[in-house]
């Protein structure tokens, strides 16, 4: 292998941690239970796909919103006593919108048709500034998640039980970096549900981005036993792993670790083909171990991803430095 490509294969990439900015494409949609036929309230709808929000509530209409980017995504309503409902779109281009109604069934489980929906008992007053919260957010401007913040914090003020507003909380203050508020916000999410495993994901990515490594192994180990199909946790844990990896100058410590990164990483895509994030992680592991045609692939798959990407610009730089040392190695 020529120097010039030992050289470089060194020089990794960062990953890039800042939440993308929201996006004018939209799922949006209603969640009403067919034995009662009110709207479910406060109900957990989850997005699965590029770039989108894992997990948003519905509003005082059942009603809630994606602000997406142009992809696959499966939006699914899942809650105890009811029949997971799931539907799928493609959003096309930069215009593209969609509107999904969910109808939760009982599933034979409930104590009773008509049970009362989910957050039923938060007040009205607590309601309306989560709902005051969501709006802010959804503009993406660091001064808007300071006023959706505020909003939920008021919201906590009125009903410090009300858990979707505690767990939007955490993660406007990761959005902002506050990462101190995040942790402590989350877990008060946690003492509530222990079993939220959102907020173990959230919580372990704050960890990292404070390199309190340990702690942030445990808690995103802990999310994955609970929710192993979540690819955002796998891709969080792999980052984990090649974080702690890539300072050690001995191969035998830090392959075991990168090894187990692209494990992350390699199960990450399995869930999700489509995750920017996990090209890049599985782009700069195959750098590392010097399989710089196998990088260049995965750069540019995260490159057609996320053209406009955090990691866009350094990621292109890098694919022409490959491209340039291959072609030097096939001259005579």
């Amino acid at each position: 292998m020529p120097r010039t490509l030992i050289r470089f294969s060194l020089g990794i990439i960062a990953l890039a941690f800042v939440a993308a900015p929201a996006l004018a494409q939209q799922i949006q949609g209603q969640v009403r239970y067919t034995d009662t036929n009110q709207p479910a309230i406060n109900v957990p709808v989850r997005c699965n796909g590029l770039g989108c929000i894992p997990i948003l509530m519905t509003d005082t209409q059942g009603k809630f919103v994606f602000q997406l980017s142009p992809g696959h995504y499966t939006i699914s309503v899942t809650i105890p006593g009811y029949k997971e409902d799931q539907q799928s779109a493609d959003l096309t281009d930069h215009n593209s919108n969609e509107y999904f109604f969910f109808k939760l069934r009982p599933d034979g489980t409930a104590k009773a048709a008509g049970a009362p929906a989910v957050g039923a008992n938060v007040p009205e007053a607590a309601r309306k500034e989560f709902e005051k919260g969501e709006a802010a957010l959804a503009g993406g401007k660091k001064e808007q998640m300071e006023e959706a913040a505020h909003h939920y914090e008021k919201a906590l003020s009125l009903y410090p039980g009300f858990v979707a507003a505690q767990l939007k909380l955490g993660t406007t203050y990761m959005d902002l970096q506050q990462w101190d508020k995040a942790e402590t916000t989350l877990h008060k999410v946690l003492e509530i549900d222990p079993q939220a495993a959102n907020a173990l994901f959230a919580l372990g990515e704050t960890y990292l981005a404070q390199k309190k490594e340990d702690e942030a192994e445990k808690t995103l180990l802990r999310g994955l036993a609970i929710e192993d199909h979540s690819f955002q946790g796998h891709l969080t844990l792999g980052r984990l792993y090649w974080a702690k990896g890539s300072k050690l100058k001995e191969e035998a410590q830090w392959r075991p670790l990168l090894e187990k990164s692209y494990e992350q990483a390699k199960r990450a895509l399995e869930l999700n083909p489509d995750l920017a994030g996990a090209h890049l992680l599985k782009g700069n592991l195959l750098l590392r171990v010097r399989r710089t045609e196998d990088a260049q692939h995965e750069f540019e798959e995260y490159l057609r991803l996320e053209p406009k990407g955090q990691a866009a610009e350094q990621t292109r730089a890098m694919v022409e430095k490959i491209k340039k040392a291959l072609a030097e190695q096939k001259k005579p």
